[in-house]
């Protein structure tokens, strides 16, 4: 069932209409990785309000991200003025916009994950594959070295204070797995889609407590790792492919009558 399920909803069909659209919109891949990453960033709240705010924020950067970063200093940043999506607002694009042109001595958002996956120790319930909670606060270290407000500094996602980080998990998703769908790139072929974990939503996490894949009552990271290590089972070398699975069975009521 959730195989088949899988293949039913990983088709670009929905792309217009979802954050996972704006990343589409581009061919370079230092565009593709910057543009999903705010759009994962911002993907929170109503889809067209999302939709909104990622669509100015591209146009602020004239609708070329990577050289934007490049090249933006303090006047480039007044463009970020005005810019509100709920709770991140001007100051926090223009932190961003600082804290990803520091990551280009690292080799950008590719080289800043990848060096936290290969420090990253092996996780507790399969060795062999990385502790992604691990590594993804070790990004967040690297990722505001330059200091940043506590206002800031709350829209990156931290598994070692519990966060079940769907965004982080979601972007990783759409950078990692293989693009033969379509959907998602591919373009971090350095890294293994075996390492990835679930997104973690309200339609994951309902699916998955349904079908006995998911006994954990709170949406944390130890849910995460849970659910990730149930879908390993299914497919140890891509258990994330089930996220297409399970959050549109969610999103659909189709297990509505067993629950």
């Amino acid at each position: 069932m959730l195989d088949e399920a899988a293949d039913r909803y990983e088709r670009p069909d929905f792309l217009d209409a979802d954050p996972l659209g704006i990343p589409h919109r581009f061919s370079d891949p230092e565009d593709i990785a910057i543009a999903g990453f705010l759009a994962a960033t911002l993907a929170w709240g109503n889809r067209k309000s999302i939709l909104r705010s990622c669509d100015d924020l591209m146009a602020r950067m004239d609708g070329a991200p990577a050289e934007f970063i490049r090249n933006a200093g303090p006047r480039d940043l007044k463009v970020m003025d005005g810019f509100v999506h709920r709770t991140f607002q001007a100051e926090d694009a223009k932190r961003f916009v600082r804290c990803l042109k520091s990551l280009e001595r690292d080799g950008g958002l590719q080289g800043a994950f990848a060096a936290a996956l290969a420090s990253a120790p092996d996780t507790e319930q399969c060795p062999g594959v990385p502790d992604l909670g691990w590594a993804l606060n070790r990004f967040k270290a690297r990722f505001f070295a330059d200091e940043a407000p506590e206002r800031t500094v709350k829209h990156v996602a931290d598994p070692a204070k519990g966060s079940a980080a769907k965004r982080l998990c979601m972007y990783l998703r759409w950078m990692v797995r293989s693009n033969h769908r379509g959907v998602d790139f591919g373009l971090w072929s350095g890294m293994d889609s075996a390492a990835l974990r679930l997104p973690l939503d309200v339609h994951t996490a309902g699916v998955s407590r349904a079908l006995g894949l998911l006994k954990r009552a709170a949406n944390d990271w130890r849910a995460v790792e849970e659910v990730t290590q149930a879908l390993r089972w299914l497919d140890p070398s891509d258990p994330v492919r089930y996220d297409f699975a399970l959050f549109g069975m969610g999103v659909n009521g189709a297990l509505d009558p067993i629950r």
